[in-house]
């Protein structure tokens, strides 16, 4: 682990990790800034994008920066539009996708936990977060 020092970060510097669907990732607050208590990042989604159904270890908050969403929570689906925000408690399948098949989405999340966790209800492959942000760098 880091230094417990503070931190000033700049998304637009930081490498986005392909997640594959037509959404990529930028990690903020890690582990290896430092957190002991919650992670968080952006993820940009391409026009028509979706990521899998999946839950985690640990509660999840999701504002909507940019676009407009469906946030399919526990078989519900909700429309968003920039500024909503979710509480997702943990173990709860969800996933986010982006209804516009001409602009892009960006979400903001938080983890309540550095040992974040992503299961995939489809197959029940689990996979930590930090596993995840060690994913090949894309532009």
């Amino acid at each position: 682990m880091t230094s417990r020092k503070p931190v000033v970060l700049r998304p637009s510097e930081i490498p986005a990790r392909q997640r594959g669907g037509g959404a990529k990732t930028i990690p903020l607050v890690t582990r290896r800034t430092g957190s002991t208590s919650f992670i968080n990042g952006i993820t940009i989604f391409e026009p028509g994008a979706a990521i899998p159904l999946h839950k985690h270890n640990c509660e999840e908050s999701v504002l909507l920066l940019e676009g407009t969403a469906v946030a399919e929570i526990d078989g519900v689906e909700y429309p968003i539009q920039a500024g909503d925000i979710t509480f997702i408690p943990a173990d709860i399948p969800h996933r986010f996708r982006n209804v516009s098949h001409s602009e892009g989405m960006k979400i903001l999340w938080t983890y309540a936990s550095v040992d974040a966790t992503r299961t995939l209800i489809e197959t029940g492959d689990t996979r930590s977060i930090d596993d995840e942000h060690k994913a090949a760098i894309v532009s």
